[in-house]
């Protein structure tokens, strides 16, 4: 359950982000970089990977933007992490 519900967390924040570039996101950044954490803690890199791909699928799906350049916000979690905006 608690999965699910970081699922939807983090597919709104990511489509808040997306839909409004330009303007201030901080807090929403911050949270997005909250949950890296949560699950790095819960389940390693892999689970990043895994919770990040559901996500992209979902919000492709919902609004036709894609959130890849925000995997960026997990950097510094772990040195296994490192992806750069495009």
């Amino acid at each position: 359950m608690v999965d699910f519900m970081l699922e939807e967390e983090l597919v709104d924040l990511v489509t808040f982000c997306l839909q409004n570039p330009g303007s201030n996101v901080h807090e929403q950044e911050r949270r997005i970089t909250e949950i890296g954490r949560l699950l790095y803690a819960d389940g390693g890199v892999d689970a990043m990977e895994n919770f990040f791909h559901v996500v992209r699928n979902r919000v492709n799906g919902e609004i036709k933007k894609d959130p890849l350049p925000l995997r960026s916000l997990w950097n510094g979690i772990t040195s296994e992490w490192q992806y750069y905006q495009h």
